[in-house]
């Protein structure tokens, strides 16, 4: 069973350097019945993709870039591994990008870089650390030399750090930057947090958004990018950054560590934009209201001439680009998938939060299909429940109607929920004027309405007709007849009674020499 980067290399090698299935399996050492099996796999679900215009095609993307299973081979286990090296060079790169960006007193010290590289499972010692950064910080930065980029054929990721305050409040964002190396393109979008979900929805956007992709894409040494350093130089890509790559069809490349050189575009490019943008307004409603500033911003630059391009705008050299990228695709499934177990508070508990789900699934297994701001769960392929994703620590996101077969037996549990206090707010209303102390009427109205699609809406108006009538007796048994009658007034049948009466109409009403019109309009309840 081959890997999922061997995956990737053989369908790059297919569509990008046209080699044959043999060739390929001389160059890979890969039997070539392998080879032609993903090679038409991947051709075959491509071709459906691109034909079905991207409706519904979930199943289809992750059939693409699926890996497939493969052992997990051993390491050797020594005090400053290459690996501890990389990730001491990650924690120094990152304190350059803070203090470029004003952060000099939020850099990580000598001793902050051992205690995260302790927490990350690394057994070294302080002094050993200590004396790696000392080495490093000796040696001397290297020069940066210009290059020359094929149209279409190079473009740069970074993250970056933005402080802004939303809503009253300061908050640290990431902004996920993309700077074309030909034309210096730039586009920005801000996110709450770096996970896998955030790196993979600021590519699909950022594709969408150019109409195709770049045939390579340059990366730094991100932990959403590289999944661990196999060596001095060599470093392992993500699971996500394989299917990212695998399904846009784009090559990959690591640039080395503090080597901003390698890819200077994107790195001025995380400057720049965060100075543009937010040096003279800092302040926002909310997240989407920054973005959409920050796109403004974006467009304005890109629109700017460039003396270096005989004037010519970044979005001007896209356009003469564009019909050198790769082919346009439906959005990647940005989704993190999941299997988590169900507590006993019928919730799972997904990144330090916790999400309802039926309280019939207690300690079942269900699955999350995590994005950036939502959480879809599904229980044996059925989709049982969606959340809007929560910031933050120890948050709850409850729905009551997750907890109505428990309630019923435990109707005093009611009062104190916290899934009642998250409930509508007219559905709180209805328990606080007309059913406290009546906690049994209550999960009764509430399972009606859930059987019967009844709207809170229609409950209102079915209570202020109890009003009207009897004002100190409202009672969930003279709503739901109110209710159903509603519903069953509301039916317009086309049967053969319904037909057959109205004939019967239509035929009294010319006895009665009254105009047939009057009676088209009626309707019989049968």
């Amino acid at each position: 069973m081959i890997k999922l980067n061997e995956k990737q290399e053989i369908i790059l090698m297919h569509i990008r350097d046209g080699k044959s299935q043999r060739e390929i399996a001389r160059i890979t050492g890969k039997d070539r019945k392998t080879i032609r099996k993903y090679i038409k796999e991947y051709e075959e679900n491509r071709r459906i993709l691109i034909e079905h215009g991207g409706a519904d095609d979930k199943e289809i993307i992750n059939a693409i870039v699926d890996k497939p299973k493969y052992d997990v081979s051993g390491r050797k286990k020594k005090k400053l591994t290459d690996e501890i090296i990389e990730r001491i060079e990650y924690y120094l790169n990152e304190n350059e990008k803070r203090m470029s960006g004003g952060l000099h007193k939020q850099i990580r010290k000598k001793i902050d870089i051992y205690e995260s590289l302790v927490e990350e499972g690394f057994d070294i010692g302080y002094t050993t650390v200590c004396q790696a950064i000392g080495k490093m910080l000796e040696e001397g930065k290297e020069a940066f030399i210009r290059g020359e980029y094929k149209l279409g054929e190079v473009c740069e990721f970074d993250w970056g750090i933005v402080k802004l305050w939303i809503d009253g409040t300061l908050t640290t964002l990431r902004m996920a930057a993309f700077c074309t190396a030909n034309g210096n393109y730039r586009y920005g979008y801000l996110f709450e947090n770096e996970k896998t979900e955030s790196f993979m929805e600021a590519h699909a956007r950022f594709f969408s958004h150019i109409g195709g992709n770049h045939r390579t894409i340059v990366y730094d040494n991100a932990r959403t990018a590289v999944k661990k350093f196999v060596g001095k130089y060599e470093k392992e890509p993500t699971e996500a950054l394989l299917k990212l790559s695998i399904y846009y069809g784009y090559q990959y490349r690591f640039c080395n560590n503090y080597s901003g050189n390698e890819k200077g575009h994107v790195e001025r490019t995380v400057e720049y934009l965060r100075r543009k943008a937010f040096s003279k307004r800092l302040e926002f409603s909310s997240v989407d209201e920054a973005n959409a500033y920050l796109k403004e911003t974006c467009e304005l630059l890109n629109n700017k001439p460039q003396p270096s391009m005989e004037n010519k705008t970044a979005a001007q050299m896209l356009e003469e680009e564009k019909e050198y990228l790769m082919p346009s695709l439906p959005p990647f499934d940005c989704a993190v998938v999941k299997n988590y177990r169900v507590n006993k508070y019928s919730t799972v508990n997904i990144d330090s939060c916790f999400y309802s789900v039926p309280d019939n699934l207690v300690d079942k297994l269900v699955l999350a299909k995590v994005y950036t701001d939502k959480i879809i769960l599904f229980h044996e392929g059925v989709k049982i429940a969606q959340h809007n994703k929560l910031l933050g620590f120890g948050k709850w996101s409850l729905d009551i109607n997750h907890y109505l077969n428990t309630l019923r037996k435990k109707p005093g549990a009611l009062p104190n929920s916290v899934a009642l206090q998250q409930a509508h707010s007219k559905i709180k209303n209805l328990y606080e004027e007309y059913y406290i102390k009546k906690e049994r009427e209550f999960i009764e109205l509430i399972l009606f309405m859930r059987e019967y699609n009844i709207s809170i809406n229609q409950v209102e108006t079915a209570i202020s007709k109890i009003l009207s009538i009897s004002p100190m007796d409202v009672s969930t048994e003279k709503i739901k007849i109110l209710c159903t009658k509603q519903n069953i007034i509301s039916i317009h049948r086309k049967d053969e009674i319904y037909q057959n009466s109205k004939n019967m109409l239509e035929l009294y009403g010319s006895f009665l020499n009254t105009n047939k019109d009057n009676f088209n309009n009626r309707e019989v309840i049968q």
